[in-house]
């Protein structure tokens, strides 16, 4: 009898018996379960393993490299009979300047040649080349083919604005810009009056009446064009319509008739330091207009014809010191991509004046054409809870000038800055006359001539007092301004930038600012006390919105102030609260807040404010700010006005009247140009400088490559 076969057996005969070949079975390799009691990962934290340091790191190398093989060459290439190179010749640091390393550079070989520094404003550009001992300035304006000119639309409303009857009739000088103005305007004179008289000056008690009744009768002179030796250039346009170019630049924009066939209308793509939402329909519309503006400026200024060169060079842009985050990625695209730049780098614009100058610490007040902005730098960085951005500046006063000068019966009453060269003129009258110095208030005779397109030269002679100063004593009295239309189409093309995982807004703000906007709109007193954790936490109400007494009440520790508790050397990440509770002050205003409110504040009210949250309660550090104060700017370009300025802080403090000193750029420096100046003394720095962002690590990473290549905290 057969036995019976076991199973195995079977599937061996019918050749289905698993047999073991040592082969696995996946290729796809198996991942074993992490140790939960211990583990380590090294991912993201070395420095060679985020591609713009290691970037960094190989540049080094290959620069280290080089020297060696230059030094060697050098070595191998001296005589036997001549004496050898010193360590001085071959060890020349990188960072030398042309006129620091034996021999003058000349043309392309000039240290610097090849870096391109743009500074942009809300008024003009300055560019040029870091090589360049003074920048080119152009308006930053664009003119383009429209319906009508900026004078014709609106019903052709004149600026400054004029209050009419129900008839449409003009109202007297005296009555046309409202109730409010003129009761600011004679409360002004009233208190420079006594000012004068306390300080012992001669002061006629009928000069308002000597100057009206002189500007009220007088007549202009006409003068033949031919006999103007002045006489204007204007911008030739083709009597053909469809010959005329799309847009026209800079000065030349300035420079076309207002009645011209066809009409262009003037775009100031940049306005108070943001962008100009009111004007544009479209962001794409005015990101072109800034492109093209820049890039016209680089083919004439800089004589740079051919797009495909650029990428020999490298661009240092200068930025404001409060930024929006979206200007700064747009215009890092525009260079890179649009423009084709090797490299770019960004610099902040206090910074940048403290680079130009020669300063290591300094509070730098920087007075625009529409902004003002102030920031403590202390040891080449600038101090981040000290920055203020005020929304007022040289067009301010060149306006109220106007203001004032119309209601004392301007001969020339149809001034509208709206029309080119009535703009043009009118800044012209603000450099001229406008001062600071009481000594130089009284009743004085002037004369401006009034060339407009396709019209005599008229000559007109009017009187001015008191006027000449008290337009740019706005700086301090800035209700004095007209502030009604300056946060008009704000937000409505470009929104705020926000976090990808909060959604929160991330735009830096720093608690100067904060605190300025406290002062302009306090918060309610109901909100000054919120219950969380169980745990009532209770804030006193601001009893007077003066910063200034604040400087003796800080104690090692700063308060809770609109921002809290700041880090340690920073307020860019915010400190979490220690106890669990919640202070609804000891955070930045919020994003409504923020967009509603229009930053303007006294001039020097907003420097003691910078000064007070820039020094932290040490009391060195605001010795050394209040005795290091540098304005710069073509706002501050006013006789007398650093003597004005002093004046004012060491009455607000009297206890640091000794320290506080305004200085002016060393060495001459023109204070317009100084930001532009420290750019391209930045932009010389080869082996310090870390701040390039290139292309190729561009394309990878994006607008990421900013949290590792700005200076400050992005």
């Amino acid at each position: 009898m057969v036995g019976k076969k076991s199973g195995k057996a079977l599937l061996r005969e019918e050749g289905l018996e698993r047999t073991d070949n040592n082969m696995d079975l996946t290729t796809w390799p198996q991942v074993t379960m992490i140790n939960q009691k211990n583990y380590y990962t090294e991912y993201l934290k070395r420095d060679d393993q985020i591609l713009p340091l290691r970037l960094q790191q190989e540049e080094r190398r290959n620069r280290m490299a080089t020297n060696a093989k230059d030094r060697d060459r050098v070595l191998a290439q001296a005589r036997p009979n001549d004496l050898p190179p010193t360590e001085a010749e071959m060890d020349i640091d990188d960072d030398v300047g042309a006129e620091d390393g034996g021999g003058a550079l000349t043309g392309q070989d000039a240290l610097g040649s090849k870096v391109i520094v743009i500074h942009p404003g809300s008024q003009n550009l300055r560019i040029g080349l870091a090589s360049d001992a003074l920048p080119k300035t152009v308006p930053m304006v664009i003119a383009r083919k429209w319906r009508a000119c900026e004078a014709e639309e609106g019903s052709g409303e004149p600026t400054p604005k004029r209050l009419k009857l129900d008839d449409g009739s003009t109202l007297e000088p005296e009555k046309m810009f409202g109730d409010d103005f003129a009761r600011q305007y004679a409360t002004m004179c009233a208190d420079l009056k006594v000012h004068m008289r306390n300080n012992k000056r001669r002061v006629l008690p009928n000069s308002k009446e000597l100057v009206v009744n002189y500007n009220r009768r007088t007549i202009p002179e006409s003068i033949p064009e031919h006999n103007d030796p002045l006489r204007i250039e204007w911008t030739e346009i083709p009597t053909d319509s469809s010959a005329a170019p799309e847009f026209f630049t800079g000065k030349e924009a300035l420079r076309i008739p207002d009645h011209s066939n066809p009409r262009y209308k003037l775009f100031w793509p940049l306005q108070r330091g943001w962008y100009n939402e009111r004007d544009y329909d479209s962001k794409t519309l005015l990101c072109k207009d800034i492109s093209v503006i820049i890039e016209e400026a680089i083919k004439d200024q800089l004589n740079l014809r051919r797009k495909k060169d650029w990428a020999q060079y490298g661009c240092v842009f200068v930025i404001p010191d409060l930024y929006e985050r979206q200007y700064v990625t747009e215009i890092l695209e525009m260079l890179l991509r649009d423009f084709g730049f090797g490299r770019v780098c960004f610099i902040q614009e206090s910074l940048a004046a403290t680079f130009g100058a020669g300063y290591t610490s300094a509070c730098v007040v920087d007075i625009g054409a529409q902004k003002t902005s102030i920031c403590c730098v202390e040891e080449g960085m600038c101090v981040d809870s000290s920055r203020v951005n005020l929304k007022f500046g040289g067009a301010d006063v060149t306006e109220t000038f106007i203001r004032m000068m119309l209601f004392d019966h301007f001969p020339y009453a149809e001034i509208n800055l709206k029309r080119r060269y009535d703009f043009l003129l009118a800044e012209e009258l603000k450099s001229k006359f406008c001062t600071m110095n009481e000594a130089d208030i009284s009743v004085q005779l002037f004369d401006f001539h009034l060339r407009a397109s396709g019209q005599d030269t008229r000559k007109y002679g009017f009187k001015t007092y008191d006027e000449v100063l008290l337009a740019p004593q706005g700086y301090f009295q800035p209700s004095i301004f007209d502030n009604s239309e300056k946060l008009i189409g704000r937000r409505s093309l470009v929104d705020r930038s926000h976090d990808l995982y909060d959604g929160s807004p991330n735009d830096p703000i720093s608690s100067a600012q904060s605190a300025v906007l406290d002062i302009i709109n306090p918060p309610a007193a109901t909100s000054n006390s919120v219950v969380a954790s169980g745990n009532t936490v209770s804030t006193p109400a601001r009893q007077l919105p003066n910063p200034f007494n604040r400087l003796n009440d800080l104690d090692n520790t700063p308060r809770s102030s609109v921002v809290g508790s700041p880090a340690p050397e920073g307020d860019g990440t915010p400190a979490p609260p220690q106890d669990g509770t919640i202070n609804i002050m000891a955070s930045a205003p919020g994003s409504s807040v923020i967009e509603d409110v229009l930053p303007v504040l006294a001039l020097d009210a907003a420097i003691l404010t910078s000064v007070v949250h820039g020094a932290r309660s040490d009391e060195r550090r605001t010795r050394d700010f209040l005795g290091g104060i540098m304005v710069i700017g073509g706002g501050s370009q006013i006789p007398g006005f650093y003597t004005f300025l002093e004046q004012r802080l060491k009455e607000l403090r009297p206890s640091y009247a000794k320290d506080i000193m305004i200085g002016t750029p060393p060495r001459e420096l023109d204070p317009q140009g100084v930001v532009w100046k420290g750019g391209s003394v930045f932009g010389k720095l080869r082996g310090t400088n870390d701040s390039w962002i290139g292309r190729m690590e561009y394309d990878r990473l994006g607008a990421r490559l900013l949290a590792y290549k700005c200076m400050w905290a992005w």
